[in-house]
C-alpha cells in the first residue's frame, strides 16, 4: 500500500468528538497479547508523535507553520486517549507492566529479523536480551505477590527465563552513545525501524517514570526505578541511531508515515473487530496529516516527499509473531556484551579501568539491595525456585539454575571468562 496514492479525509474532519475519543476497553480474561502489544505499542507511537510536535513547535518561529503543528497534534493526543483508554479498569499496574516487557521483546525481535543494516541489528539484538530480562524480573514479581502467573497473560507467545541480568545492564551514560544512522542512505526500513523502537522505548520509559512509584510495595517501587533507569539507558541508545541531520519537516513527514505504516500493518493483521476499526479510523486520519505534512515539505524547504521516503511503498507489515527462537540464539550468542562506547564487547576484553566497572562500583554497592536480584531471590525463598515459563531450558547453562540467581555472569570480567570456558 502507499498512502500518498490514497485520498485523504478533509483534515479539519479528523477531529473527534468524545463519544468517539472514549472507547470500549478489551477484555483482560480473553484478548489476544497480539492485540495488547499493539495497544501499547501504538499508545507509545501517539505519545511519540505529539511530544516531538511540542519541540517543533518550541523550535520555530512561524506562527502560521505551528498552526499547522496544533492542528495535527491535537489530533495525536486524542488518538493517543482513544488507544490507551482501551486498557480496562480492572487490569493492575502490574500486569499491564508485563504487556510492556512482552511488546519490547518481540517488538525488537522482529525489527532485528527484518533491519537490513548490520550496526542498527546490532543495536537491537543488545537490548533485545536486557527488555527480555525485564520481563522475567517482573514476572517474579507478579508471581511473588499475587500469585499470578505472567503464562496466562502473554500465553505461549514468549518465554520467561533470565536475559542479561539487569544487574549486568547498569552502564555508564557514555556508552550508550551510538553512531546516528545516515538517513540521506538508509533504506526506509531503518528509518521506520529506528523511529518505531525509539517511540515504543521512551513510552516505557515514560510509563515507569509517572506509576514506578505508585506500586504498593517497597520491593516493587525499586524494581519499577531500576528498571525504569535502564529504559532511560534504551532511549539513549535507541534515540542516538536517529538522523540529527534530517530537518524539522523531513522528521514530521517521517513521523506521520510512521504511523500510516504501523496502522495499515495493525488493521491488516488485527483479529479484535473493536481495536480492528480502531486502526481503520486512525489510519485515515493520518493519511489527512501525512499529505499535509508532504505539502508543508513543500512550501517551507522545497522538497518532494520521495527525497524523504523514497517511492512511498510500505516495505513489509509489521507483524508480531512468534520469536522464540530467535530470541534463545541471540541470548545463546551474545550474553556476555556490553557496551563500549559506540561499540560492544565481552566483558572479558574490557580493562579493569573500564567505565563500565567503574559505574558497576558506584551503583551497586550491595548486590543484595538491587531490587531485580531480590525479587528473584524473595520468589526463591519462598518457593524454591524462581518463577519460569519455558518453551526449551535456557541456552546459557549459567542461567539454568532455577535455584540460584545467577548476577555475575556478564557483569563481571572472572565470570564471564569462566561463562566462555
Amino acid at each position: 500500500m502507499n498512502p500518498f496514492e490514497q485520498k485523504p479525509m478533509n483534515i479539519d474532519d479528523t477531529i473527534m468528538d468524545w463519544a468517539t475519543v472514549y472507547p470500549k476497553p478489551y477484555d483482560k480474561k480473553t484478548v489476544d497479547p497480539y492485540t495488547k502489544l499493539r495497544i501499547i505499542l501504538m499508545n507509545g507511537v501517539e505519545v511519540e508523535c505529539a511530544l516531538f510536535k511540542h519541540q517543533f513547535h518550541r523550535n520555530c518561529y512561524d506562527n502560521d507553520l505551528r498552526r499547522e503543528l496544533a492542528l495535527s497534534r491535537r489530533v495525536e493526543q486524542q488518538q493517543q486517549k482513544h488507544i490507551n483508554w482501551l486498557k480496562p479498569l480492572d487490569e493492575t499496574q502490574l500486569e499491564t507492566t508485563i504487556g510492556y516487557e512482552h511488546v519490547a521483546v518481540d517488538l525488537t525481535a522482529w525489527l532485528a529479523q527484518n533491519e537490513p543494516d548490520s550496526y542498527v541489528r546490532q543495536a537491537l539484538d543488545f537490548a533485545l536480551l536486557e527488555d527480555f530480562d525485564h520481563l522475567y524480573r517482573y514476572s517474579n514479581l507478579l508471581d511473588l505477590d499475587s500469585q499470578i502467573p505472567s503464562q496466562q497473560l502473554v500465553k505461549s507467545y514468549v518465554d520467561i527465563t533470565p536475559g542479561r541480568p539487569t544487574i549486568a545492564e547498569h552502564r555508564h551514560p557514555f556508552d550508550s552513545v551510538k553512531n546516528p544512522t545516515d538517513f540521506s542512505k538508509a533504506d526506509i526500513r531503518t528509518k521506520l525501524n529506528t523511529l518505531i523502537i525509539t517511540s515504543g522505548e521512551q513510552q516505557t520509559m515514560n510509563f515507569y517514570m509517572n506509576v514506578g512509584n505508585a506500586y504498593h510495595n517497597d520491593l516493587g517501587r525499586q524494581l519499577y526505578l531500576e528498571i525504569g533507569m535502564i529504559e532511560e539507558q534504551h532511549v539513549s541508545h535507541y534515540g542516538s541511531l536517529l538522523d540529527p541531520r534530517a530537518t524539522w519537516l523531513e522528521n514530521l513527514l517521517l513521523h506521520e508515515y510512521m504511523e500510516c505504516y504501523l496502522y495499515y500493518s495493525f488493521y491488516e493483521d488485527e483479529s479484535c473487530p473493536n481495536t480492528k476499526a480502531v486502526w481503520e479510523l486512525h489510519l485515515n486520519q493520518e493519511i489527512a496529516h501525512l499529505h499535509k505534512a508532504a505539502s508543508l515539505l513543500m512550501k517551507y524547504e522545497a522538497k518532494d516527499w520521495r527525497q524523504v521516503v523514497g517511492n512511498g511503498s510500505f516495505p513489509s507489515l509489521l507483524k508480531f509473531r512468534d520469536t522464540r527462537d530467535y530470541v534463545r540464539r541471540i541470548l545463546g550468542s551474545q550474553i556476555l556484551l556490553t557496551a563500549d562506547r559506540e561499540s560492544y564487547k565481552n566483558v572479558t576484553e574490557l580493562p579493569p579501568e573500564h567505565d563500565f566497572f567503574r559505574y558497576q562500583r558506584i551503583v551497586n554497592r550491595d548486590v543484595e539491595k538491587v531490587a531485580s536480584h531480590a525479587a528473584v531471590s524473595q520468589h526463591q525463598r519462598k518457593f524454591g525456585v524462581d518463577y519460569r515459563a519455558e518453551s526449551q531450558p535456557n541456552p546459557v547453562k549459567e542461567l539454568a539454575d532455577r535455584s540460584i540467581d545467577n548476577t555475575e555472569i556478564a557483569r563481571t570480567a572472572k565470570a564471564a571468562a569462566q561463562a566462555v570456558r
